[in-house]
């Protein structure tokens, strides 16, 4: 009897770290927004448009080093992203001008494609067996969420006694010790022959005349504004739109004492929400049509955000609002991942799903930018709040025309 290849497997486990503290570090940014803006008297657009310029960075690093990786390895695409990310952070400390911090995201956001989503899937998609692949995809994806569970509040503890400059350095130091479990990265090649044959070049042609990869590419990005718009802006929403935090039940049961506290404990609760949708998400793709799982996730999360912004916002409702989301928030990354590995093939897939990885990115600058921009002009994220509902509502539709058939079948 045929034994059954392992889902725990040495580039599991160092994905899943190296991807568990890059994200940790990025999920942290919006709990800076009000130290950084206070410190320096900036407008609320001015460190917004950081963290826009650092996703939309991250979205043109993501094809970048997945084709890097690809051509020169996936180990040196890591170390160099992990150089990168570390040596944005260390200048980032030194800034003081919007400006400075602004140039200087740009070689975060491209440390974090190397130590990202786009060459850490990839590697972890072609290690996996077929059997397996959807649920390892789901595994490493809920690392990144494991990260966002303790690295706002992490992020807020640090703060509390070091000026946000020292916190910065010791995210590069953190970032840097990723590189010891290098070693565990080998993955061999699990592709076809026809696959092996082909160019990078081709493969793009092909893909790009595909009208299911633009139907991908154009639903993906609501997923970032959304993602993008709530990770840089919740924290300072929560903490200057909540009520008064009364003590008792579930908000002492959680630690929360403070507008300020409820924030960060917001984003955590994401993260520890997001690790169970994933997971079951990488479950549910292995078993269902993957396109019609993300048509379901974006209605799920339109419907989760028109309530919240319908109903008062208190306390109570950002614990439920937070879990509700969070189960929803990264969900769509082993579904999207998967299906671009199942359509089109894993020789390539770092590159593939680093393109459609842009569209997601484009959403995370707007959705970023726009919350610092429109908060400056009317004093309140609503109007963001409500384009989030709109996107994520054409997501769901545009999935579901998505031909999941491979496509070297399609062209037989």
């Amino acid at each position: 009897m045929k034994r059954s290849a392992p889902l725990v497997t040495p580039v599991l486990v160092a994905g899943c770290f190296i991807i568990l503290v890059s994200f940790a570090i990025r999920a942290s940014f919006g709990v800076f927004q009000i130290p950084i803006a206070e410190e320096f008297g900036w407008l609320r657009t001015d460190f917004s448009l950081a963290i826009a310029i650092q996703n939309l960075a991250w979205g043109i690093g993501q094809p970048i080093f997945g084709a890097f990786a690809e051509k020169f390895g996936d180990r040196r695409a890591i170390v160099l992203g992990a150089l990168v990310y570390a040596a944005g952070l260390l200048l980032s400390s030194l800034a003081v001008t919007p400006a400075q911090h602004q140039m200087l995201e740009v070689m975060v956001g491209f440390g974090i494609a190397g130590t990202g989503f786009g060459v850490i899937l990839a590697v972890v998609g072609r290690a996996a067996s077929d059997e397996n692949r959807s649920m390892a995809l789901a595994i490493a994806t809920a690392a990144g969420s494991a990260g966002q569970v303790f690295g706002a509040p992490m992020a807020e503890w640090l703060l509390s006694f070091l000026p946000w400059q020292s916190v910065f350095v010791l995210f590069a130091a953190a970032i840097l010790a990723t590189l010891l479990v290098l070693p565990m990265m080998r993955s061999p090649a699990r592709v076809s022959r026809t696959e092996l044959e082909e160019s990078m070049g081709e493969i793009l042609v092909k893909a790009f005349r595909d009208p299911s990869y633009t139907l991908i590419f154009l639903g993906f990005f609501s997923c970032g504004y959304q993602l993008g718009f709530i990770t840089a802006h919740f924290p300072a929403f929560v903490t200057e739109m909540c009520g008064p935090i009364q003590t008792g039940g579930l908000l002492d049961g959680l630690g929360i004492s403070s507008t300020s506290t409820l924030g960060a404990i917001a984003m955590s609760l994401i993260g520890m929400a997001n690790i169970g949708g994933t997971l079951l998400a990488g479950w549910l793709g292995n078993r269902y049509s993957k396109k019609y799982l993300l048509a379901g996730i974006y209605a799920a999360r339109t419907f989760v955000a028109t309530a919240f912004i319908l109903v008062p916002i208190t306390p109570v409702t950002v614990v439920l609002f937070s879990i509700a989301m969070g189960s929803l928030w990264l969900a769509t990354v082993p579904l999207t991942s998967g299906l671009v590995a199942y359509i089109y093939g894993l020789r390539y897939m770092g590159t593939l799903y680093g393109i459609v990885f842009f569209s997601h990115q484009l959403g995370s600058f707007l959705g970023v930018w726009l919350g610092g921009r429109m908060y400056d002009l009317t004093g309140d994220y609503t109007a963001v709040w409500w384009v989030g509902v709109g996107v994520g509502a054409l997501s769901a539709l545009v999935h579901l025309p998505v031909n999941e058939r491979p496509l070297g079948a399609r062209l037989a």
